[in-house]
């Protein structure tokens, strides 16, 4: 009896899916388990595995095909058994692609040698399709900024001693260090302090998250993810940058599990590598806040009618206002700020 191969329900939130790879093809025998689709749903690329074992006699999708959860997408069969071709899957109507309900020509509608690859290089003139994230992020981002009335506060951190305390360790630590990892312990230690900084409306009531998870801003070639580092408070730097360094290497391998992209209460967004002095961040919905960070620069300061050079790092912080007002997060950033210019705090 032929095994019917469904799009299954990755997580809480998730409506449908797009079919960016096909590992297998008619003919292949599959086990349980074996990985036979790369998903793409509204915040990752997901592995999909096969629900049992059996020969692939009928695929019926095709490449780029968004389809609902629940769908009927590959027909598993014994290895002589004859199974009937239903109709090819329709897309949804979140997809701009129609595909036709007619049965298939040939068994196989998924051209499963080639795979979606970044495009990498542009030339002027050239008309580039936005990848599923990336019209993810543009929906969500415009409904930011029609939905969040964001206020912003700036704030400049001496982060002289940092920088000695972070190369320091870094000669015996196993893990290298990031300086977003002391940003982020140090906004965890914040969070703590002062916990409607987690919260977000629901209804005529604030809903302060009963966990501490911190999202990380990071780039990947289909766009922008921020994967949470769970439970950030009770962990030290050390944990969080083996925690950050795991989930970065996910992200740029298209690993991210749904797990690993729900449960943030705050995002962090680390610029400064690119040279960026300062910026303000878009607040991610469902989050009340998210902190920009600036590139490390050498300054020169006053000091006793002299002069010495510290290194300064600027902090912008996004806040939801239906949240939290600004008197509350003023003292939230400047007590983050305060931590992170004490490497005491991270001993």
């Amino acid at each position: 009896m032929a095994v019917e191969v469904r799009l299954p329900k990755f997580g809480q939130t998730m409506e449908d899916g797009t079919i960016v790879n096909c590992l297998a093809k008619v003919g292949d025998k599959v086990q349980r388990g074996d990985v036979i689709f790369e998903i793409e749903t509204d915040k990752a690329t997901l592995e999909m595995e096969s629900p049992g074992d059996g020969f692939v006699k009928h695929i019926l999708i095709e490449q780029d095909q968004t389809v609902p959860v629940g769908q009927v997408i590959m027909l598993l069969g014994k290895e002589d058994e004859e199974v009937k071709a239903p109709p090819a899957v329709k897309t949804t109507q979140a997809h701009e692609k129609t595909v036709s309900a007619e049965p298939a020509k040939t068994e196989s509608v998924l051209p499963v040698e080639t795979k979606a690859q970044p495009q990498t290089e542009y030339k002027l003139g050239q008309t580039v399709p936005l990848t599923r994230l990336q019209k993810l992020t543009a929906q969500r981002m415009l409904q930011s900024k029609q939905q969040i009335p964001c206020f912003y506060l700036t704030v400049k951190a001496d982060v002289t001693e940092l920088v000695e305390y972070r190369t320091k360790i870094n000669q015996s630590s196993q893990v290298k260090v990031a300086y977003n990892d002391f940003i982020i312990r140090a906004v965890a230690t914040g969070l703590e302090k002062f916990p409607i900084m987690t919260g977000r409306l629901d209804g005529e009531a604030l809903k302060l998250a009963d966990s501490i998870n911190i999202g990380l801003a990071i780039t990947v070639p289909s766009g922008l993810v921020a994967p949470t580092i769970k439970d950030t408070n009770k962990k030290d730097v050390i944990q969080i940058a083996r925690d950050s360094q795991a989930l970065i290497e996910r992200a740029q391998n298209s690993k991210l599990s749904l797990e690993d992209l729900e449960g943030a209460c705050i995002t962090v967004s680390n610029l400064g590598a690119y040279g960026i002095e300062a910026f303000i961040p878009i607040a991610i919905p469902g989050q009340c806040s998210i902190l920009g960070i600036g590139q490390i620069i050498d300054t020169l300061m006053p000091n006793s009618g002299d002069f010495v050079i510290r290194k300064l790092m600027t902090m912008t912080l996004s806040v939801d206002h239906k949240v939290a007002n600004g008197a509350y997060a003023a003292q939230f950033l400047d007590f983050v700020r305060k931590l992170l210019e004490d490497t005491t705090n991270f001993e």
